[in-house]
């Protein structure tokens, strides 16, 4: 039996997908390819528990595990805005659009963070700091690579983009290709209404 790769997270309504790359368009042209593996924007989602590999048995637990947390916590609406980078503009590796955390999102990223450690998960030593990821900045980029970066950056400007409305969570698993990652759902179980 092989191992499921596998996260949970929550989608991003298409309408907003679309908004961010449409946003983000200047700073893909000005970086291209060659310094950062865009995301698709089909893809961006915001991951509350990446679990890794996981045998096809524990799956019905997790979802088990993904209906009980869901029905606790309320439908809400986050805010998506904001271009940031991690773990800094300076030497930043990982760009993304912030999202703003209403005390629903909190408490759904607590009860399931929680419930995977009891389902023997390692728990995530970073404070959670929700984001949609864009891009990651591919190994060994030379100076004049990182500092343009930087300055593209510095003048890239994303102020707000919307709301999306989140009714559900859901669990993915995650087939590496030679083009990308493609995500499958596996499980979707919806929040309290």
């Amino acid at each position: 039996m092989s191992l499921l790769r596998t996260f949970i997270a929550l989608d991003i309504p298409s309408h907003l997908q679309q908004l961010i790359l449409k946003k983000t368009e200047t700073l893909r042209n000005a970086l291209g390819a060659s310094l950062v593996r865009w995301v698709a924007a089909e893809h961006l989602h915001l991951t509350l528990k990446f679990l890794g590999d996981v045998s096809p048995a524990n799956v019905e637990r997790l979802t088990q595990m993904l209906r009980s947390e869901a029905e606790l916590v309320q439908a809400f609406e986050m805010r998506v805005h904001g271009l940031g980078a991690f773990p800094g503009s300076k030497r930043p590796r990982v760009l993304f659009i912030r999202i703003q955390a209403p005390a629903e999102l909190e408490a759904l990223y607590r009860g399931i963070e929680s419930a995977c450690a009891r389902l023997g998960y390692v728990s995530e030593s970073r404070d959670f700091s929700p984001h949609l990821t864009i891009g990651r900045l591919r190994q060994d980029i030379p100076a004049a690579g990182q500092q343009k970066i930087r300055t593209e950056l510095a003048n890239t400007v994303i102020d707000s983009l919307g709301i999306a409305r989140v009714d559900s969570v859901h669990l993915y698993k995650s087939d590496l290709k030679p083009n990308g990652s493609v995500y499958t759902k596996l499980f979707s179980a919806p929040l309290k209404h």
